[in-house]
């Protein structure tokens, strides 16, 4: 399962760092790109500038607030382009906004997960996540891939 990558989209460094930590305290080795804004988000999701030629991760955990480009606009982006219209999107946020709930559903998101301000609350979400969309969750077939 470690090939299987995962995005964390995540501009606060003491979010990030929690976030890996609770990954790393879960036994989650899957290797966890770090990209700080919405900009460098769709960089690496449609493979531009330094991401050319990455493949797409498995999951995508997805803050709000971002700089550049907010994560509702990465969220509608990705749900546009055939590429990336299945890819399984985790809205991973402090927001409390029941309008951020709503549009996110409302764009396509997989799931919203408020992140708990107790940490052992936010490791065993983590870890209900990683459980769920790194080995339950039957991804849909790559963008081109032969029907089945």
């Amino acid at each position: 399962m470690n090939n299987k990558i995962v995005l964390l989209v995540e501009d606060n460094a003491d979010d990030e760092a929690l976030t890996l930590r609770a990954l790393r305290k879960n036994n989650i080795r899957n290797e966890v790109v770090v990209v700080h804004d919405g900009q460098e988000a769709l960089d690496y999701l449609f493979g531009q500038g330094p991401y050319a030629g990455r493949g797409l991760p498995q999951i995508v955990l997805l803050d709000l607030k971002l700089p550049k480009i907010n994560g509702l606009e990465v969220l509608q982006r990705l749900r546009e382009d055939p590429r990336t219209c299945f890819l399984p999107v985790v809205i991973l946020t402090s927001s409390k906004e029941e309008q951020d709930l709503i549009e996110a559903y409302r764009l396509g998101t997989n799931s919203y997960v408020q992140k708990p301000v107790d940490f052992r609350e936010f490791t065993e979400a983590v870890r209900q996540l990683g459980l769920y969309w790194l080995i339950l969750n039957e991804p849909p077939p790559k963008p081109g891939a032969a029907n089945g």
